[in-house]
């Protein structure tokens, strides 16, 4: 089966930035680790020893949203990304629910000795990754030093509802976990049919080009998704964990801030008044400008220094 080489795809489609080819030429681990039996896909950036940060990513994506963030950060930190179960190249846990998720991510922290050295790990997830972030908040976040959230979908339980009911789905990310994914002829036609979710443009079109080539792998007889479709199989907990997000966000009991896109469809000026409505004024929230949900995709530069003037401030007390 012939292989593909990404960078002669790129090669006359864009002019990659110094910035781009700088962050993927810092070194970093990549492996597996194995939680309860399963494979879980990680990479690793920076110095053992120093302040820890977990990162993971959002729904059917991988831990490669962060390849070129994490490493503007690995100077002062020890970073390890991985992908979520059933996503990526991590294995697929069947009836995965999101407390289970929950438990996952602190186990990932725990199989990397985060817990064991003088500073916490903090947590920085993305999207659906940040719904795990905070059910381990919850579930054990005296462990963590922080979570900084990145574009969550929250809203007010009527207007989600609303909105699931325009798009004809329950809970977010709704497909069939039964229906084999789509085998594609070649790679060209596998990319055409890649879509962000929810659908946008991108401020960097080559980085969503870079997304969808690690969101594919070669078969026979073509291309297909890395995700496997059981990750959209329901769970008791979904839906009533995504209408309450919103207070679940405000009432805990860590610190906690939030990272959004300016003009987000999933977080927005409302979804703020609401946090604090809910009690959360404790919580940062700051909005990255000219960025839609997908942060790290629109203003990758911008989203590297929110990040660092969170860590910073909480570095700081």
């Amino acid at each position: 089966m012939a292989t593909t080489d990404i960078s002669k795809l790129w090669a006359d489609r864009f002019d990659l930035p110094s910035w781009f080819t700088e962050a993927l030429s810092v070194p970093r681990e990549e492996g597996f680790v194995d939680i309860d039996g399963s494979k879980v896909h990680y990479f690793r950036w920076g110095k053992r020893g120093n302040p820890p940060l977990l990162m993971t990513h959002g729904f059917l994506a991988h831990a490669r949203c962060f390849a070129f963030i994490a490493p503007f950060l690995a100077e002062q930190y020890d970073i390890v990304a991985y992908d979520l179960a059933g996503m990526g190249d991590s294995d697929v846990r069947p009836g995965c629910t999101s407390a289970l998720r929950g438990s996952d991510m602190i186990a990932v922290a725990n199989a990397f000795d985060f817990f064991s050295g003088p500073h916490k790990p903090t947590i920085i997830a993305h999207s659906f990754g940040a719904g795990v972030g905070l059910t381990a908040m919850e579930q054990e976040g005296e462990r963590f030093a922080g979570l900084i959230i990145c574009d969550l979908m929250v809203m007010r339980p009527e207007k989600l509802k609303e909105r699931w009911e325009k798009e004809g789905q329950g809970r977010p990310g709704s497909g069939d976990a039964n229906r084999p994914s789509n085998i594609y002829p070649d790679y060209e036609t596998a990319l055409g049919r890649y879509v962000l979710s929810p659908p946008q443009s991108v401020g960097e079109p080559f980085l969503k080009d870079y997304m969808a080539y690690h969101s594919l792998r070669q078969v026979d007889g073509g291309w297909t998704w890395k995700f496997d479709p059981r990750v959209f199989a329901p769970t008791d907990d979904d839906q009533e964990g995504w209408l309450q997000a919103g207070s679940r966000v405000a009432k805990l009991p860590h610190k906690t801030a939030i990272i959004y896109g300016e003009n987000s469809k999933l977080f927005d000026t409302d979804s703020a008044a609401y946090i604090r409505e809910m009690g959360g004024t404790h919580i940062p929230i700051i909005a990255v400008p000219e960025a839609e949900h997908h942060l790290m995709l629109d203003q990758p530069i911008a989203f590297v220094t929110a990040l660092r003037s969170v860590l910073a401030m909480w570095d700081n007390g």
